[in-house]
């Protein structure tokens, strides 16, 4: 009687031996591996940055209700509402904005100045008022008097 669910000696694997993706690569394989996916996404992530999109994506998901709130990330959220609706050509580094401290916490005026120092284009020495913008925070309204002084839109 011969046992039939026997396998062949030759098909069990031996002890020590390496199983399954790894098993016959070599160190320099592996590194040629790992760079064939580091570099693409290292790439993508550069495009990303340099696009705004990044900076978008960052805004969406940190943004919530409760930001309308406070004047840091309500200026951050404008900072990047500003140069992505082309309100301005100015890098979003080269802009100032000012709140109004005298207006009612529901409602504020924001001054959007031009920076002067380092590589912004504006004459050094001088802040120059782009436009104003006007926040309504319990209804979540931004206007803005750009182009039309004193009378405010919505923006774009």
């Amino acid at each position: 009687m011969t046992d039939t669910n026997k396998t062949p000696t030759s098909a069990r694997p031996t002890i020590g031996a390496k199983r399954g993706p790894f098993a016959k690569r070599t160190l320099r394989q592996h590194i040629l591996r790992r760079l064939a996916m580091v570099l693409p996404l290292t790439l993508l992530m550069l495009v990303l940055a340099k696009s705004g999109i990044l900076e978008r994506m960052v805004d969406r998901y940190t943004f919530s209700a409760q930001s309308w709130y406070n004047d840091t990330a309500l200026v951050q959220h404008l900072r990047l509402k500003v140069t992505q609706n082309g309100m301005t050509h100015d890098k979003p580094e080269c802009l100032l904005f000012v709140v109004n401290g005298n207006d009612q916490p529901t409602a504020s005026r924001i001054d959007v100045m031009e920076k002067s120092t380092g590589t912004c284009p504006a004459p050094k020495g001088e802040l120059n008022k782009l436009f104003t913008l006007k926040v309504d925070r319990m209804n979540r309204v931004i206007l803005s008097d750009q182009g039309s002084p004193g009378f405010f839109h919505p923006i774009p």
